[in-house]
């Protein structure tokens, strides 16, 4: 059996053995090469969620940054899809796992551990908390200035279980982005993720409001085909900045299908990319300190 920590640290009062504490001081350690960490909520599926998750860690890196991108949505993995690396595999070396790297983005994903990825995962909340654990112990992220980790929607589980992990190690780098739609039914549910977020003490970046208005391929007009400032609305009420609108364009879906993120593909003119850049000019702040 394992003795107990002699070491004076804040575990020993929790009597955890000697290997527990050396775990969770790597675990720390490790964390702290990642300068900033930001989950990527949202109350309700549906919102576009994972597509400002991929698009604000490709706008980042194209500031020059180091970027990581986690996505912990084990029923719905869609980042993979996204960044055009469905299918693909992880490899270990030196007791770590390697993330994939598309044009210097890391990416790791519940999908690259999967025979088929058409396959459903049936999991109860253990098996997913230890494999967030896993992702972000054994993945070797190296130094990143931002870890941007997309939830799956809602306050379950995953969210959860890595919010809980990061802020026992990296507390002050921790912080949370809203993604809603405009429509009141979305903003419903995405005032719950404001509560979640308040009860667990994490600060939030501000509210995205995706969806808003529809972009026509053709001349460019946007039309508001649901309701208008839903997201910001909610926002204001609660306290908390509201970082933009993003209209619905169809070249967004496109690119998402075919795994090319639509910053890097769009003309610099797109409405969506305008808008986008001050969401990403947002989130940079945290590294500026502006």
């Amino acid at each position: 059996m394992s003795e107990s920590c002699n070491h004076d640290c804040a575990h020993c009062s929790q009597k955890k053995t000697e290997e527990e504490c050396a775990a969770e001081r790597a675990f720390a350690e490790k964390m702290s090469k990642i300068r900033h960490k930001i989950v990527i909520l949202s109350g309700k599926g549906g919102v576009g969620k994972s597509t400002v998750a991929a698009n604000l860690a490709l706008g980042l890196q194209l500031e020059g940054l180091k970027v990581g991108l986690l996505d912990v949505d084990f029923h719905g993995p869609s980042i993979p899809t996204m960044l055009g690396v469905k299918g693909q595999n992880c490899y270990g070396q030196d007791d770590q796992i390697l993330p994939l790297e598309t044009a210097g983005l890391k990416v790791m994903s519940i999908d690259f551990f999967l025979d088929d990825t058409n396959s459903a995962v049936i999991w109860r909340g253990p098996m997913k908390y230890g494999t967030i654990k896993q992702m972000l112990e054994d993945v070797a992220w190296g130094e990143l200035d931002f870890l941007i980790i997309d939830c799956p929607p809602g306050t379950g589980d995953e969210p959860l279980g890595v919010i809980q992990m990061l802020q026992e190690v990296s507390k002050d780098e921790l912080s949370a982005l809203l993604v809603t739609t405009p429509q009141e039914v979305s903003a419903a549910d995405v005032r719950k993720s404001i509560s979640f977020c308040r009860q667990l003490q994490l600060p939030v970046v501000g509210v995205v409001e995706n969806m808003s208005g529809f972009v026509c391929p053709h001349c460019g007009e946007v039309t508001y085909i649901f309701k208008q400032g839903g997201g910001e609305k909610m926002a204001k009420d609660a306290g908390i900045p509201f970082l933009g609108r993003l209209p619905l364009d169809p070249a967004v879906g496109d690119a998402s299908d075919a795994g090319k993120t639509f910053l890097r593909t769009a003309p610099q003119n797109s409405p969506v990319v305008k808008n986008f850049q001050a969401v990403v000019d947002a989130v940079l702040s945290l590294e500026t300190g502006k």
